[in-house]
């Protein structure tokens, strides 16, 4: 075990006993919904993942450590505090060594699940290459973990803010697998379907399991992406919400906002917009990947003889 890292009680006892792990990041606690919602949210991911076999490994750094696995105390401390700072590859040995406390990034949460032996990892929608990232060269680090860190990412595709062709391009150069549950088109967050198609079309869990079982198995480093349409039921128009992004980043650029500032800026313009719909869109395509996320751990586990 990692002397940076520490383990909640409850995960300590799954990893002892073989038990799947599912590790969830903290930045949507921290930066990507209001408070109170947020901490529900949390609490309420965790528990489907517990009701469908795995156990939840919230993950930030907290008290110099890196925390696999959070208390209640410490996800509201996370959803209420205004000084969390959003920790991605880079900013990680900073917070462990300077005891600031982080809320981790969708790349920052691939190292430390598998730092702690977690090959299972769920969220909301993975960051990627900007619209005009062909210029300005703004990419998601995260596109770079999945291209080397052995975990699989459940996700609802990428943020439709995003240029998803050019996310699609990178992760190909990159050999990284980009899978679509039941679906042979990539999810763009808000919305089921977008113009681009998936690299494969998955159906099952126990197929998902056993294709990331023989990747790692032939070391093939790098995760894999398995993109999950938002449950239909809630999904938005696909014209609708494409106008109100392209407003969004029109009104970005006029206030010169760049960086890691645009996403929570579009994020926040969206959700106006929209009069709170996309925060609504949000939650459940969250607990639709959590649920799907405990299933492929559970499936993961007994193919690799873990349980």
């Amino acid at each position: 075990m990692n002397v940076h890292l520490t383990r909640s009680p409850e995960v300590e006892e799954a990893a002892k006993h073989g038990k799947p792990i599912v590790a969830l990041e903290s930045t949507i606690i921290s930066h990507g919904m209001p408070y109170p919602q947020n901490v529900a949210t949390a609490r309420e991911v965790e528990q489907i993942i517990r009701e469908n076999g795995a156990v939840p490994a919230t993950i930030a750094i907290l008290d110099g450590k890196i925390k696999i696995g959070l208390t209640d105390e410490e996800l509201e401390e996370l959803g209420s505090r205004n000084d969390i700072a959003k920790a991605s590859r880079k900013d990680i040995p900073y917070l462990v060594a300077t005891k600031k406390p982080g809320a981790t990034t969708v790349a920052a949460t691939m190292i430390c699940a598998e730092l702690a032996g977690i090959q299972i990892f769920v969220t909301g929608g993975i960051g990627g290459v900007h619209r005009e990232g062909e210029t300005t060269m703004d990419i998601s680090a995260d596109l770079e973990e999945l291209a080397h860190t052995n975990v699989g990412v459940v996700c609802a595709g990428a943020k439709s803010i995003l240029d998803l062709g050019l996310t699609l391009e990178y992760l190909e150069t990159k050999g990284v697998p980009v899978m679509g549950y039941q679906t042979q088109t990539l999810p763009a967050f808000f919305t089921r379907t977008s113009p681009f198609a998936v690299h494969y079309q998955v159906n099952a869990p126990s197929e998902i399991a056993s294709i990331l079982k023989a990747k790692w198995e032939l070391e093939i480093n790098g995760g894999a992406v398995i993109a999950n349409p938002i449950p239909e039921e809630y999904a938005m128009d696909e014209q609708f919400i494409n106008g109100v992004i392209d407003s969004a980043i029109a009104k970005a650029k006029s206030l010169n906002i760049e960086g890691k500032d645009v996403t929570p800026f579009l994020l926040d313009q969206v959700n106006q917009a929209t009069e709170g719909k996309s925060l609504a869109a949000n939650i459940q395509l969250v607990k639709s990947n959590a649920r799907l996320g405990a299933q492929i751990a559970v499936h993961y586990a007994k193919q690799t003889l873990l349980i």
